[in-house]
């Protein structure tokens, strides 16, 4: 519930690697994310730092991870953050900060892009049921006014 919640822009720096697991289909690539500011002194935008994530998708965004993101590829990413802190090969401790994507899209402010929606199974046929009857039913004993204006006059007496 208490999550870190995030959405980067950035530049894809390394090709995604798509497996298939035991859980499902799972993708990652690193992201790029360099921040830009304007130089005064200079009276032009500036690159600053850039930071890197590692991206994980699973599920279907992991195939269609594969399918459409390559690399160098500007594309946006929301996710959860996670921030993993351990010591590699008894040397110094190496920090990695990974988002869980929950979604990923081009950056269409640098580019175009064509969406083509991803094709669902066919359903399996079932048997047809029945309409129900929604029709309210009469009260006993009550005549509509279509059986008053049918029922034949009285013969005439003479």
């Amino acid at each position: 519930m208490n999550e870190t919640i995030v959405c980067v822009v950035g530049n894809v720096a390394t090709q995604p690697l798509y497996r298939e697991t035991a859980a499902g289909p799972s993708a990652r690539f690193r992201l790029a994310v360099t921040s830009r500011y304007w130089d005064r002194e200079k009276s032009a935008w500036t690159d600053g730092h850039t930071n890197f994530f590692t991206v994980w998708a699973n599920r279907q965004l992991a195939v269609n991870v594969a399918a459409c993101v390559e690399l160098g590829q500007p594309v946006l990413v929301q996710g959860r953050l996670k921030v993993r802190t351990e010591v590699r090969d008894r040397q110094q401790q190496w920090t990695s900060a990974d988002i869980d994507a929950v979604a990923i899209g081009h950056d269409l402010t640098r580019g175009t892009a064509a969406f083509q929606r991803q094709a669902r199974p066919e359903p399996v046929p079932t048997a047809p049921r029945p309409e129900p009857n929604w029709e309210t039913p009469r009260p006993a004993g009550a005549e509509s006014e279509e059986s008053r204006e049918q029922a034949p006059e009285p013969a005439a007496v003479t």
